[in-house]
């Protein structure tokens, strides 16, 4: 299963590719639900705008709407124990320092309680930027208890954890599209061209353009990646892989060794 899993997520080309395959991995270890988070604007006190991180989850959203978009995870214990560690903890964390806790994080708790959310495992990564920061928790479904989980991770626990390290490393690799007003193909390219130090005038000459419409490509770039300056533009751009992207339909298909773990 290892060498399937690892063929296809080397060879996916889109998050969801990589998001689908690695769902479908870990619940054969028998966790069902799983929620990742990236984001590469993390301070001291946020995670950033969360429109700008990276999220995925295949809990339903009865437990989502109320943990994402109402902002109970910025509450979770496991989050903020993922915050400022690296590594896998086990969810008897919570139990172990329950009194600990702040009122808001007790909050978060009973809610996970009421969803089922009680037994798993977290999992933070270790990324090269001090402003990023990578997660994911790990569910087992509704009537599993923790020290069942618990002989899942001693039997396989080493082996769990380098393969969300490999899906982290793929998914934070992929372009990313948080965008209300994705980046059109010209617009992507008048961003690389400015990455690559061209002038105004410059990019109007290779692009056979004139100066106002490179202008006008380059406004509506800030405006769909919802910055000021076109300097942030490609920063904000570059950190969410949408520029220098390889056109999938010019890649050349390789041999298939072996089953893929998708059916």
């Amino acid at each position: 299963m290892l060498l399937e899993y690892l063929e296809t997520v080397n060879a996916a080309l889109s998050i969801q590719e990589v998001w689908d395959a690695h769902v479908k991995a870990m619940k054969r270890f028998g966790f069902e639900k799983l929620l990742y988070g990236f984001s590469r604007h993390k301070t001291e006190s946020t995670f950033g705008n969360r429109h700008d991180n990276l999220m995925l989850s295949n809990h339903d959203q009865a437990y989502l709407g109320p943990y994402i978009d109402g902002g109970l995870f910025i509450h979770a214990p496991m989050v903020n124990w993922a915050r400022e560690n690296v590594g896998a903890c086990s969810w008897a964390w919570v139990q172990e320092n329950y009194d600990k806790l702040t009122e808001r994080e007790k909050e978060v708790v009973a809610f996970n309680r009421r969803m089922g959310v009680v037994a798993g495992y977290t999992i933070s990564f270790r990324d090269v930027s001090s402003r990023a920061k990578g997660a994911i928790g790990l569910c087992a479904p509704p009537g599993v208890s923790q020290e069942e989980v618990e002989e899942i991770w001693r039997r396989h626990g080493r082996v769990i954890v380098q393969m969300n390290n490999v899906a982290h490393l793929k998914l934070t690799s992929l372009p990313f599209a948080s965008l209300r007003k994705p980046l059109t193909a010209r617009q992507r390219e008048v961003l690389e061209w400015v990455g690559e130090g061209k002038t105004i005038r410059d990019i109007a000459t290779i692009m056979g353009l004139t100066r106002a419409t490179v202008e006008k490509h380059l406004r509506l770039a800030r405006e769909a990646l919802e910055v000021e300056t076109t300097a942030q533009a490609v920063y904000k751009a570059a950190f969410q892989n949408q520029i220098f992207v390889l056109d999938p339909s010019r890649i050349p298909n390789e041999p298939k060794v072996g089953n893929p773990i998708l059916s």
